[in-house]
């Protein structure tokens, strides 16, 4: 008889891929939405899902194993404190997190062997083409890619802005910010900063209703950007976070040349990303290096890296500030 995996932990890890892809199906099916007004039988849910029951009820029992739900003596389950995370609605939801997971990343961790053998995108082998230009054609796509990384980033907003201090930046420019969380969060803490939104048509065209309904439309400027062939100017600091991170090295430099050749010999280089420890210590960045090398072909690094990168693209590396996540705020200088 084989060991349980609970008291297993190298089983435990093999057989991870079991519970995301329980939490991805939870996610797809819009479980916890459902469960939100309380429990429900694995028939009733399976009506409102178009499932098959008795197959549902496994997925239940499983995802209540593992403390996502909870089951009562009439086969009801009710959903947990842990699950809320997944409604459609909830605070930051991390549903469009755990459906891009489940799909597009899952189908890239199948083919990890084939980045590490050739040090190319697991991601363009699959989907052929690389991810942001595949986005920019999927509509559907992109919006699941833009909800997760606000379920992604959401806390690592307020964690910037607590250790970061911005209040001598006039005008901040998000370069690649996406639908622009950060810089509106970084203009409700500081009444007087302007911002500058600099990304791809088609993500600024996304994000205008979203800085209009923040109020903010008068503060900020939308400028569509590739910033691999020029950064708009006129910015105090120019911030890019979980950008660099996407690309590799030579990539990343002609990104930073691009941002040197722009800004101000008293401006500011931000980058929010996770720095790899040394040491064996468990370290997120690790496996979130694995996730760059397999999805868009980049790399999470060292200080060292950071300092000998920006080095290269004409910054000296003045200083790193960790948070209370899992990212820190890599400021460079112009030299």
């Amino acid at each position: 008889m084989s060991q349980p995996a609970a008291a297993n932990p190298l089983a435990s890890m093999m057989t991870g891929y079991w519970v995301s892809q329980a939490i991805y199906v939870a996610a797809k099916l819009a479980l916890p939405d459902l469960l939100k007004n309380g429990p429900q039988t694995a028939e009733q849910l399976a009506a409102s899902t178009k499932t098959q029951p008795a197959a549902l009820y496994r997925l239940l029992r499983g995802l209540a194993s593992v403390g996502l739900l909870r089951e009562d003596e009439h086969r009801r389950f009710a959903i947990t404190p842990t699950a809320e995370p997944l409604a459609s609605d909830a605070p930051n939801s991390q549903r469009s997190l755990a459906i891009m997971m489940g799909e597009e990343h899952f189908a890239c961790w199948g083919e990890l062997l084939y980045s590490i053998r050739t040090g190319q995108s697991a991601f363009e082998k699959i989907f052929g083409e690389p991810i942001f230009n595949y986005l920019s054609k999927r509509p559907p796509q992109a919006q699941i890619f833009d909800e997760a990384m606000v379920g992604v980033h959401g806390r690592e907003t307020g964690a910037m802005l607590d250790a970061y201090d911005l209040s001598a930046i006039g005008t901040l420019a998000d370069v690649g910010g996406g639908n622009g969380s950060l810089l509106r969060g970084a203009l409700e803490k500081y009444p007087t900063m302007r911002g500058m939104l600099c990304d791809l048509p088609g993500v600024v065209d996304r994000a205008r209703p979203l800085i209009a309904a923040a109020g903010l439309a008068d503060r900020v400027q939308t400028i569509p950007t590739d910033f691999f062939a020029a950064i708009p100017a006129g910015a105090d600091a120019y911030l890019m976070r979980h950008i660099i991170h996407d690309w590799n090295d030579e990539q990343s430099l002609k990104i930073l040349r691009n941002v040197r050749r722009t800004i101000g010999p008293a401006g500011r280089l931000l980058l929010v990303e996770s720095v790899i420890p040394p040491g064996n210590d468990p370290s997120f960045a690790k496996l979130l290096d694995l996730n760059m090398l397999v999805i868009p072909g980049g790399k999470e690094r060292t200080e060292t890296e950071y300092r000998e990168l920006y080095l290269t693209a004409g910054f000296r590396l003045s200083g790193i500030t960790p948070t209370w996540a899992d990212v820190s705020v890599i400021e460079g200088r112009p030299v």
